[in-house]
């Protein structure tokens, strides 16, 4: 959506009465909701500052601590992803997974591709053991530093 068509949806709802407009459109969604001036004070923060579109630092906050919290849980050593992309467990579609859970695999063999700007990279067994957990699934979005797999 336009920037300027979506400032002038903010300056309509807040010189009108309305106190919520949602508009979907092909591009997105947008919602726009008018705070009450008295229950400022007393709201909870934001989720989302809609002016920037950036998450509030509440939402920051939070994330990175329910992050560690569930890596903390996982037992074993946990390979990470080394990039943002797409995972992708085999070699083609069809074919049978590079690792699975309680295969045995060497450090330096090939456990997954994650493609990164249309250049797949293979990613390799960092350690020698067998595979606990697979964290993730095929075709799955991928962020830097996520749990893949865990080896014992």
């Amino acid at each position: 959506m336009d920037l300027r068509k979506l400032k002038t949806l903010i300056d309509l709802v807040s010189e009108s009465n309305i106190s919520e407009l949602e508009i979907t459109e092909a591009d997105g969604k947008v919602r726009i909701v008018k705070a009450d001036p008295q229950a400022a004070a007393t709201a909870p923060a934001p989720v989302m500052n809609v002016a920037q579109a950036q998450p509030a630092p509440l939402a920051v906050q939070a994330a990175p601590v329910q992050a560690a919290a569930a890596e903390a849980a996982l037992t074993g050593h946990v390979v990470k992803s080394p990039m943002v992309g797409t995972l992708y467990r085999s070699s083609s579609p069809g074919a049978k997974p590079f690792v699975d859970v309680g295969q045995a695999v060497k450090e330096g063999e090939t456990i997954c591709i994650i493609e990164a700007m249309k250049i797949m990279n293979e990613i390799e067994a960092d350690k020698s053991g067998t595979i606990t957990q697979v964290l993730c699934e095929n075709g799955q979005a991928v962020e830097y530093g996520q749990p893949l797999f865990v080896i014992e």
